[in-house]
């Protein structure tokens, strides 16, 4: 008996099926070169979770009685944010528990005063009340006992309006001048980004340094260098190259990556800092590749690494000597940067490698496990922020 026609079935079958995954592909991929569909998927927004968020209850979301204010910050374009300002834990411990309602907000001057305070930024979709997001706070008031001001951008949670690129900006701007208004001091103020929060962190951290304005320092957790290279690396599922059916056609990426209209470009900004910075990233991080943090960290690397210069011929052509020059220069290279970094190897938990920048020091923090979106509640995460940004006289 013959085979022959089940596999025929069987082929005319699957070809259906990839003929229709192909359809649908060519689809999406249409669909994201519409503006308005490409800010919904990048921001998300439209995902307040968690659902019927209680903003002005933040207990009903794992935060303490009485140790969260729930505020509203006006941006310099009149859009109103949502915010919480967290007491840490040094501030709380001095309250009569259990402490009014009106309490957080009542210590909101002593607190700035008396603490260093965490500006933190969050990612793409759902809230401030988020868990995970809220389990970063507690870590941060408890391990490093700083306050948090944690806000929703504009048109996420209880803050009304559309998300762009620029209004971000503003409304990050407008979280770090309120902070000082209520009597911060800049150099007590942490700013610290995840995921699209962290280029939100980088555009208000290179323009505070170049309006001469030295503050705490800055963490990019999970960071992408700008949203064109994210593209290349993004993986559906983390399995499969969104980009690479499109990178098959010569030029089609360029053409295709023209009609984005946000840019979140980190890379190109990111060396304009100059305050401690810690770049830190899972290795296991299935949304964004760790090997953007690497394009980070090597771009704050690069002024002091020597050039490798290259003859204008085709590489065919060289002769003996230009190919040992060449080589020459990349052994350089190589030894420089060796001779620059300090590199510390945490066992079952992760490496860490550190030089200094204008007198800065720079850390790329790269573990072994944490995902995309856990990687900051690690304690050993924490401990990382707490050594390299606060003094014995901070935790006490």
């Amino acid at each position: 008996m013959s085979i022959q026609p089940d596999n025929d079935r069987l082929f005319v079958r699957l070809r259906r099926v990839f003929a229709v995954l192909g359809f649908i592909y060519l689809g999406a991929v249409i669909l994201l070169a519409v503006p308005w569909i490409q800010s919904h998927i990048l921001y998300m927004n439209a995902l307040k979770l968690p659902w019927n968020a209680h903003f002005d209850a933040p207990e009903r979301h794992g935060l303490a009685p009485g140790k969260t204010a729930n505020i509203k910050i006006q941006t310099a374009d009149n859009h109103t944010i949502g915010a919480w300002f967290i007491l840490s834990d040094a501030i709380y411990h001095d309250l009569s528990f259990p402490p009014p309602p009106s309490a957080a907000e009542l210590h909101i001057s002593d607190a700035v005063a008396q603490r260093p305070t965490v500006l933190f930024f969050h990612g793409n979709a759902a809230t401030r009340a988020l868990s995970m997001r809220v389990r970063l706070y507690s870590g941060f008031t408890s391990r490093l006992n700083a306050n948090v001001l944690a806000i929703d951008y504009r048109g996420f949670g209880d803050s009304p309006g559309t998300p762009t690129e620029d209004g971000l900006s503003m409304d990050a701007r407008a979280a770090w001048d309120w902070l000082i208004v209520q009597g911060a001091s800049p150099q007590d103020v942490l700013i610290v980004g995840h995921s699209l929060g962290t280029a939100v962190a980088s555009r208000l951290s290179v323009g505070l340094s170049e309006d001469g304005v030295k503050f705490r320092g800055t963490v990019l957790m999970s960071p992408f260098s700008s949203l064109y290279t994210l593209l290349d690396t993004y993986n559906i599922f983390g399995v499969f190259p969104v980009m690479l059916p499109i990178n098959m056609i010569p030029r089609a990426a360029d053409v295709y990556k023209s009609f984005l209209v946000h840019k979140f470009d980190t890379l190109s900004v990111i060396s304009k800092l100059k305050v401690p910075i810690l770049i830190l990233h899972a290795e296991d991080d299935w949304d964004i590749s760790h090997t953007h943090s690497d394009a980070l960290f090597d771009a704050l690397l690069e002024p002091y690494l020597p050039p490798v210069y290259s003859p204008a011929a085709s590489q065919v052509s060289w002769s003996a000597q230009q190919w040992n020059e060449h080589h020459a220069q990349l052994v350089a290279r190589r030894e420089t940067r060796e001779s620059l970094l300090t590199r510390t190897v945490i066992p079952n938990f992760g490496v860490m490698d550190q030089f200094d920048s204008f007198g800065e020091r720079i850390t790329l923090l790269k573990t072994s496990t944490g995902s995309h979106n856990e990687v900051g509640t690690l304690e050993g995460v924490q401990e990382v922020i707490r050594v390299t940004f606060f003094t014995p006289e901070d935790l006490h």
